[in-house]
């Protein structure tokens, strides 16, 4: 359904040090900025991109809005949630753990407050 989401960062070298090694935990590569300044991963068919806002405002983290990343495996999720921390990555909500209908999940807001989830698929 989507070609990619697009979140603002206030920071992209430190926006940069948190998804590469977020990334490389779930086995993905480090992101490429391109000729705009932007930051691109790619990973799994799927687009993440990293900006400072086009209108020249701050970047603010949504209100409500998590992005949601797909895992391989319980392990993955581990990996993702501790290089997330180590990363400036916060911890939020409840530990990581295996929800009801057998998904393996985590969450952690980036250094610029945008909330994220990484999961592996359901079970149940």
């Amino acid at each position: 359904m989507f070609t990619h989401v697009m979140i603002g960062s206030n920071d992209l070298q430190q926006a940069r040090g948190f998804y590469d090694a977020t990334f490389a935990a779930l086995g993905g590569k480090p992101g490429k900025m391109d000729d705009r300044g932007r930051l691109i991963y790619a990973h799994d068919g799927g687009r993440l991109m990293v900006t400072k806002p086009i209108d020249g405002n701050p970047a603010t983290a949504a209100n409500g809005g998590t992005i949601g990343i797909a895992a391989a495996s319980r392990d993955h999720v581990l990996a993702w949630h501790e290089a997330g921390i180590a990363h400036g990555g916060t911890a939020i909500e409840s530990p990581p753990s295996e929800r009801p209908n057998g998904s393996f999940v985590a969450y952690l807001r980036d250094p610029d407050g945008n909330k994220l989830t990484a999961r592996t698929r359901a079970t149940k």
